[in-house]
């Protein structure tokens, strides 16, 4: 029989899995310490930590609640574009008339990121 889940031991790796995780979205998006710490609320030098392994996201802070929405954001982008990230990084830059400028800009704040996110998600839910 398997174990039993374990929400503990999945809360413990959730700091890491998520920072881990930013770190590469940032890589993919070729997005700056600053640019990636005005989206999750950070400072420039604490986004190079969090880059090098050094910072984890703590649960239940806001710059950590940001990172699952960027997470879910990249995820979608990346599912919707088929895991091509430079499609992804000219689809972030360029002005989209629905959502009223460049969706790398409006992510920068929070309703921002939040409506990039259903925007994608709806744009993925057409058949």
């Amino acid at each position: 029989m398997p174990p039993a889940f374990s929400p503990v031991v999945q809360d413990q790796d959730a700091p890491r899995v998520l920072s881990e995780a930013i770190a590469r979205i940032a890589g993919f998006w070729q997005l700056p310490n600053q640019r990636l710490g005005t989206i999750l609320g950070l400072s420039a030098p604490t986004v190079s930590r969090l880059r090098s392994g050094r910072y984890r996201l703590e649960p239940g802070s806001k710059p950590f609640e940001l990172a699952q929405h960027l997470l879910r954001l990249f995820r979608s982008l990346d599912s919707w574009l088929g895991q091509d990230d430079a499609a992804a990084r000219s689809w972030l830059q360029t002005p989209n008339l629905d959502l009223g400028a460049a969706p790398i800009e409006l992510i920068a704040t929070v309703r921002g990121l939040l409506t990039t996110g259903d925007y994608v998600d709806t744009l993925r839910a057409r058949v």
